[in-house]
């Protein structure tokens, strides 16, 4: 991750483990339209442990994608993760978002995956990485957007630990929120031809697979994340935490359960 804030959901294996599970639930509907041509460079910023990364060199293998993150440990995981899919079309590089080492125009592309709701400054982060994008060439970016979350039954509890996640992430000088400001976001850094699509995850007990990928692998390890903070601030108690986490959970096993998250995917050119 390429930061100027403390990422909220910390880097533990629990927290690699559940990238990975969220990349794998949402890779059809986030990267379904993207691929590049071969022969072109792609900057990757904030890659992480490179879970976006292998379906992002997966899907154009003709492409040259340059990965940087700040953190040596996740980009050992990155590499790992990349290797192990017999992927060779991807360069790893430890690097600050905020001043990243490469020439103005040095690549044909950027492609951004859930890296701006953790900046302090997400326009400052954007202008930087548009930089390093050739004139016309491409920039795409992928939000979440916690305010976009409905499922059923909502109970007092469980609509408490999500609000709890909300404002531990702004605590930290983040935007869990960031969905919804994409097209501002972009056109406000200099960028053309800005379009912005929404993307939805629905579940109910018709599709199980869904519950278990999205809802127990990503959402609730997601929210848990959030515990110490909320406990130690006062947000919660522990009695009220245990019982949120719990009506969650039970969500997936429920036949009357649902749960709908929106992603939101903007593109635009340099």
């Amino acid at each position: 991750m390429a930061r100027n804030t403390e990422y909220v959901h910390g880097y533990s294996e629990r927290e690699a483990e559940r990238l990975r599970d969220q990349a794998g639930s949402t890779r059809d509907l986030l990267h379904h339209d993207t691929s590049y041509p071969p022969g072109s460079t792609v900057l990757e910023p904030g890659c992480g442990v490179g879970a976006q990364t292998v379906t992002l060199a997966r899907n154009s293998p003709g492409a040259r994608v340059f990965s940087t993150d700040i953190s040596e440990p996740s980009l050992d995981a990155a590499r790992k993760a990349v290797a192990g899919q017999g992927l060779d079309n991807v360069v790893f590089q430890r690097a600050d978002l905020f001043a990243l080492p490469f020439r103005d125009g040095a690549f044909d592309h950027a492609f951004v995956c859930f890296v701006l709701e953790h900046l302090g400054d997400p326009s400052r982060g954007l202008v930087s990485v548009s930089r390093a994008v050739r004139r016309d060439g491409t920039v795409t970016v992928i939000e979440g957007d916690h305010g976009s979350c409905y499922f059923h039954p909502a109970t007092d509890e469980a609509l408490l630990v999500w609000r709890c996640l909300i404002e531990v992430q702004a605590s930290l000088g983040a935007d869990s929120l960031i969905g919804r400001r994409l097209y501002p976001l972009l056109d406000g850094a200099g960028l053309r031809d800005v379009r912005v699509s929404p993307r939805m995850v629905y579940a109910d007990t018709s599709r199980p697979d869904v519950m278990d990928s999205f809802v127990l692998k990503t959402i609730v390890p997601m929210v848990e994340t959030a515990e110490k903070r909320a406990l130690d601030t006062g947000l919660a108690d522990e009695a009220a935490w245990r019982k949120g986490i719990r009506d969650l959970k039970s969500i997936a096993d429920r036949p009357d359960g649902t749960f709908c998250y929106t992603f939101f995917k903007a593109t635009a050119v340099r």
